[in-house]
């Protein structure tokens, strides 16, 4: 999604500062947009890369996000390309049904910027950032429980299964017996809140890094059960892509990259596994090609003007004319997180 940065041509925030996607010129390169072609922008955002791609060719977008103020944000690029933008709100894992609706068969590439964007950190009232006081919310859509919900209703040992397994929190035993206690006091609805009674666990940080980080990231990240989408969008974007379709995506925590690179080393695959234990087993066509060597991450030049661009990477593939596998998201990185009497992750 949209993240800041100094470029003219950038949409902007709320607050009067333009913003622009990672990696914009490497996400391009590898999109190559030509004239005629369709594009699928899985995460709108401030319409960084929808904008760039149809800048850079007479082509066509169709663009999701399940964030109702990016799509109402929009709606003036829409006008302005002239019928070359569709606009859709949903979630970037329901691909194949957007296309479906819009009665459209394949697509030449797709790009997914995963996570949460700069102008959702920037807003106190999405609960997203401890920077500023908000209510303790943090959905993207608007739908399903909050993060207040699960801090406040889950259990002890629920609450530190999200922390340890989504935010890869050391202490998340001691947070979430922290939680529990504060909340018999006063429930814990607001993000200052929240922050302070992670700091009175772990101590004010001296590195720069809020002592709160990780415990907002998994909330997040559970709260919108993003690796689940991620994995979902990966398998509809290989069933939807044309053969020579690309598919770009741009992650900012190990766990996002985690799921990227693991379906697609599997995606393109071509010699057989095995051992001199264990016989080698067949392997399926595979359904893509790389397009980089390994993983692609922004340049020193782009980190300097954004630090919020140091975490980002890019993998990107080419697809294959071998058929769509589909799969099982837990296979691919998924973790399972208890959420209050159902499973998490991939529902």
């Amino acid at each position: 999604m949209a993240r800041r940065d100094r470029r003219p041509d950038a949409a902007a925030s709320d607050d009067g500062r333009p913003h622009t996607p990672v990696m914009l010129a490497e996400v391009l390169d590898a999109l190559a947009p030509a004239d005629g072609e369709l594009f699928f922008d899985g995460t709108f955002g401030a319409g960084g890369y929808t904008r760039a791609l149809l800048q850079a060719a007479d082509c066509r977008v169709i663009a999701t996000d399940r964030d109702p103020t990016a799509i109402a944000a929009g709606y003036d690029m829409v006008a302005e390309f002239k019928g070359r933008l569709t606009l859709v709100e949903d979630r970037f894992s329901n691909l194949s049904h957007v296309l479906d609706q819009l009665g459209v068969a394949a697509i030449d590439g797709a790009v997914f910027d995963v996570g949460v964007s700069s102008m959702q950190l920037d807003q106190a009232a999405r609960g997203f950032s401890f920077r500023n006081d908000g209510p303790l919310d943090m959905r993207m859509g608007g739908e399903g429980p909050s993060a207040a919900n699960l801090v406040g209703e889950l259990g002890e040992k629920e609450i530190a299964a999200i922390l340890r397994t989504l935010g890869e929190e050391r202490r998340a035993g001691a947070i979430a017996r922290a939680i529990v206690a504060a909340r018999e006091t006063a429930p814990v609805t607001t993000t200052l809140r929240l922050a302070d009674i992670v700091e009175s666990v772990l101590g004010r940080s001296y590195d720069g890094v809020h002592a709160a980080t990780r415990t907002f990231q998994a909330l997040r990240i559970a709260v919108n059960d993003e690796l689940g989408e991620l994995a979902r969008a990966l398998f509809s974007a290989e069933s939807r892509l044309k053969p020579g379709g690309r598919l770009c995506v741009v992650s900012f925590h190990s766990l996002e990259d985690r799921i990227v690179k693991t379906f697609l080393a599997d995606r393109t695959r071509t010699l057989p596994g095995g051992s001199r234990h264990m016989p080698a087993a067949a392997v399926p066509p595979a359904t893509f090609t790389a397009l980089a060597r390994g993983v692609v991450k922004p340049s020193s030049d782009e980190t300097s003007v954004n630090p919020r661009a140091r975490s980002a990477k890019l993998r990107a593939a080419v697809r294959t004319e071998a058929p769509a596998r589909g799969g099982d998201a837990f296979a691919f990185g998924v973790p399972r997180v208890p959420l209050g009497g159902h499973e998490g992750g991939a529902s």
